[in-house]
């Protein structure tokens, strides 16, 4: 089936379904500005920080706790990337999607905020969000537009502590109310699942769209290169997540 098709078949479908969730990762991000995390492009293409360390290493939990002016200086330069990016056609078509009566859940792994900034609701932001500052200490938190201002790493106003930003840090846990509110999604029994510019490559991201195919739950990928879950689609398209969305919402229209 060449793409036209592909958009015309998907299209009917997301017309008549009810529910619908999305799973997103960077490349929904692309066309706002935003590197990928890594390969052609991406935002750590070298092997090693300047500190001799992965970014991985770099962007961990144990780092953060032994080094906060490492994971600190990592985490600015994310900042910097992300601050001035605005939702892109993509994020603005699932908001759409969500303003035109269909009940839309976004479970993405993007800490950047563009599907909040898009209009979407129902958004889970599994590996948190980026401007939502937490002290480690004591319950002070708050939300910033950017990092500018911050003496790196941050002291709390309060008591002193290191404050660090909501989000997931390697050699972290997942957020477990996150995790419950996707389950609760899928118990709901989503019409529609979408992948869309993730790599699919942790088993949480993957796995729903393993089990909506074995539901017999219509499944989606928007991506330009194959990825773990690309065999369990029912419709894959291999171009952008911007020109793809906008031509299915001009298809619904």
């Amino acid at each position: 089936m060449d793409t036209a098709a592909t958009l015309d078949a998907v299209a009917e479908e997301l017309a008549e379904a009810r529910r619908v969730l999305f799973i997103t990762g960077a490349g929904i991000s692309a066309d706002s500005g935003l590197p990928t995390y890594r390969g052609v492009g991406g935002l750590y293409e070298e092997d090693l920080t300047a500190e001799g360390f992965s970014i991985e290493e770099a962007l961990s939990g144990p780092m953060l706790r032994q080094h906060p002016q490492i994971t600190w200086k990592y985490l600015a330069q994310i900042e910097r990337t992300c601050r001035d990016a605005r939702p892109n056609r993509a994020h603005q078509v699932i908001a759409d999607l969500e303003r035109r009566g269909t009940a839309v859940t976004v479970f993405t792994q993007n800490i950047d905020g563009l599907h909040r900034q898009a209009g979407s609701s129902d958004v889970i932001e599994i590996h948190g969000r980026l401007h939502h500052l937490h002290c480690t200490r004591c319950s002070y938190e708050t939300e910033v537009d950017s990092f500018s201002d911050l003496e790196l790493p941050p002291a709390c106003p309060r008591c002193n502590a290191l404050v660090r930003p909501r989000v997931v840090l390697f050699g972290e846990s997942l957020p477990q109310m996150e995790m419950e509110q996707l389950l609760r999604t899928l118990d709901a029994g989503p019409d529609m699942v979408f992948s869309i510019g993730t790599s699919s490559l942790f088993p949480y991201v993957a796995e729903p769209v393993l089990w909506a195919s074995e539901q017999g739950i219509t499944t989606v990928e928007i991506n330009p290169g194959t990825t773990p879950v690309s065999p369990f689609a029912d419709h894959r398209i291999t171009q952008g997540a911007a020109a793809t969305l906008e031509a299915l919402w001009q298809r619904l229209r």
